[in-house]
C-alpha cells in the first residue's frame, strides 16, 4: 500500500466509532432511521424563529446597514470590526460544505433535498442571531497582560447559565464538553474535509489517475498545511485580514461562474425548480422517500451554515462592540449568504444540468464539476480555484475555533496554541490522504457534535436574548 492508502486503513475505524456516536437514530418507520442530532437542530431553529418574533426576517435589513458599519461607536471595544467578523464566521461556513456539500445532498437525498436546505437556512439564521449575542455578552479578557485579547463562545455562556442556577462545577462540565467538541470539530470539519476535497477537485483537474498529483495527496496536503500555518500564526487579526480580501472573492467567482452554467442552461431552470419543489414534497417514494430528503438537506443545511453549533460565537466575540444583539444581527446573515446564496447556486447548477442523474453513489465536488462543465469546458479549473480558496479560508478560521477551545481548558499558554497549530496543520496532510467516505462520516460527526451542549445554553439563556432584543428595539425606535 502507498502513504495514502496506509493513513486510510488507519484513519477508517476511528471515523466510524466516532459517526456510530453522534448519529444515534431512532426509527421513524421500517426504512427511516431519525437521527437525533437533527432533531435537536431543527427543533431550536423552529424554536428560536418564533419565541424571538421571526428576528430573522424583521431585522435582515437592519442587519444589513449595522455590517455597512451606519451604528458603528468609534469607543466600542473588540479586536475587529463588524464586517471582519462576518467576513470570519463566513469563511468558516462558506466552505466546501457549499459545493461538495451541497452535491452530497443531491447525490443522496435528491434535488428535494435542496428545498429543505434552504428552509433549514431561513430558520438557522435565529439559532445563529442567538449565539452569536451570547457569544459576545459573555465573551472575557482571558490574559492579564494582554487585555485586548478577547475569548468568547459557547464555553463561556454556558458556564455562565448554570452559575446563574448556583451549580458553577455543572458549568465547568458542559464549558469543557463543548471546548472540547470544537477541537474535534476543527481537526474533522474544519480542517480533513475541507483539504480532502480539495485534493480531490485538483487531482481531477490534473488528470485523475494519469496525473501528477495521483498517490500524493500526503504532498500536496504539506503544501497546503504550510499556507495555513503563515497566516494562522498571527491569530484573529491575521485571519480577519485574510478573510476580509477572501471571502468577496471567493463569493463573486463562485457566484458569477454559477450564473454563467445557469445562463447556458436557462431553458432548464423552470424545470429543474419544479423538480426541487416536487420532490421535497413527493410521496411517490413513499414516506421514508420524503424523510430522506428532508433529513439529508437539514444535515447538509446544519454542516454548511453551522447554525446552532456555536462556532460563530466564537469569531464574531472580539467584535468592536459594547452592543450583544448588534452584532447577533451581523451574525444571522451568515446563514442566509452561506446556504440561501452560495448553497442554492451549487444546487440549481447540478440539477439544471442534470448532471446529478449521471452519478452512482455517494458525490461531492466531482459532482459539482461535472456541472459546470457541462457549460464550459474549462470551468472544473474555476472549480479548482474557488474550491481551493472557500477550503483554504474555512481551515484558518477553523484553526481559530479550535484555539479558544484550547484556551478555555487550559488558559493562554502561548507554547501550547503553538504547538496545537502545528497539529492542526499535521492533520491537514491526513486529511488530503484519507477516503472520502470515511472523512465525510467523520467529519459531519465532529461538526454536528456542537450542538448538543450549545443549545442546551441557548434554550437556558433564551428569556435574557428575548429581553435584550426587545430593550434593543425600543432603544433604536427612540433614535428614529
Amino acid at each position: 500500500m502507498g502513504i495514502d492508502e496506509k493513513i486510510d486503513v488507519l484513519f477508517k475505524p476511528v471515523a466510524d466509532a466516532v459517526s456510530n456516536v453522534v448519529f444515534f437514530s431512532i426509527p421513524f418507520s421500517p426504512d427511516v432511521q431519525v437521527k437525533v442530532i437533527l432533531i435537536w437542530l431543527a427543533a431550536a431553529a423552529v424554536f428560536f424563529t418564533f419565541y424571538l418574533g421571526f428576528v430573522n426576517f424583521r431585522y435582515f435589513f437592519h442587519a444589513i446597514d449595522v455590517v455597512r458599519g451606519k451604528f458603528d461607536v468609534k469607543e466600542d471595544r473588540g479586536q475587529i470590526n463588524n464586517f471582519q467578523a462576518l467576513a470570519a464566521s463566513i469563511s468558516g461556513t462558506v466552505g466546501l460544505g457549499n459545493i461538495a456539500g451541497v452535491a452530497v445532498a443531491v447525490s443522496v437525498g435528491g434535488p428535494g433535498a435542496v428545498f429543505w436546505m434552504i428552509v433549514m437556512g431561513f430558520l438557522g439564521m435565529s439559532s445563529k442571531f442567538a449565539e452569536v449575542t451570547l457569544g459576545v455578552k459573555y465573551r472575557k479578557h482571558m490574559d492579564p497582560k494582554n487585555p485586548e485579547e478577547i475569548s468568547g463562545g459557547p464555553m463561556y455562556y454556558l458556564q455562565a447559565a448554570f452559575d446563574q442556577r448556583k451549580i458553577p462545577y455543572l458549568g465547568r462540565i458542559m464549558g469543557v464538553f463543548f471546548a472540547v467538541c470544537v477541537i474535534a470539530g476543527a481537526i474533522g470539519g474544519g480542517n480533513m474535509f475541507q483539504a480532502n476535497q480539495t485534493y480531490y477537485q485538483l487531482y481531477l483537474v490534473t488528470g485523475g489517475e494519469a496525473g501528477i498529483l495521483a498517490g500524493k495527496g500526503w504532498l500536496f496536503g504539506l503544501a497546503l498545511a504550510f499556507l495555513v500555518g503563515i497566516v494562522i500564526i498571527g491569530g484573529i487579526k491575521s485571519i480577519a485580514n485574510v478573510s476580509t480580501r477572501l471571502v468577496p472573492l471567493m463569493c463573486i467567482t463562485y457566484l458569477v461562474a454559477g450564473l454563467v452554467v445557469l445562463g447556458y442552461h436557462y431553458q432548464n431552470i423552470p424545470g429543474a425548480l419544479m423538480t426541487i419543489l416536487h420532490d421535497a414534497f413527493s410521496m411517490e417514494a413513499g414516506i421514508g422517500g420524503l424523510m430522506g430528503g428532508l433529513l439529508v438537506g437539514v444535515q447538509r443545511a446544519s454542516f454548511s451554515n453551522e447554525a446552532g453549533l456555536g462556532s460563530a460565537a466564537i469569531v464574531h466575540a472580539p467584535a468592536k462592540t459594547d452592543t450583544a444583539i448588534k452584532q447577533g444581527m451581523v451574525g444571522m446573515l451568515g446563514p442566509f449568504i452561506d446556504t440561501v446564496v452560495i448553497c442554492t447556486m451549487t444546487a440549481l447548477m447540478i440539477v439544471v444540468s442534470g448532471a446529478h442523474l449521471d452519478g452512482t453513489g455517494v458525490e461531492g465536488v466531482e459532482l459539482t464539476s461535472r456541472a459546470m462543465a457541462s457549460a464550459v469546458s474549462w470551468f472544473p479549473y474555476v472549480l479548482a480555484f474557488t474550491v481551493f480558496l472557500f477550503a483554504y479560508s474555512t481551515l484558518i478560521t477553523w484553526a481559530y475555533y479550535g484555539q479558544k477551545g484550547l484556551t478555555y481548558i487550559f488558559g493562554e499558554k502561548p507554547w501550547l496554541e503553538m504547538a496545537y497549530k502545528i497539529f492542526f496543520c499535521g492533520c491537514v496532510v491526513i486529511g488530503t490522504s484519507a477516503n472520502f467516505d470515511n472523512i465525510v462520516s467523520f467529519t459531519d460527526a465532529m461538526i454536528l457534535s456542537l450542538a448538543f451542549p450549545n443549545i442546551v445554553g441557548l434554550y437556558m439563556l433564551a428569556p435574557e436574548i428575548k429581553r435584550d432584543l426587545k430593550d434593543y428595539i425600543a432603544k433604536l425606535k427612540k433614535q428614529r
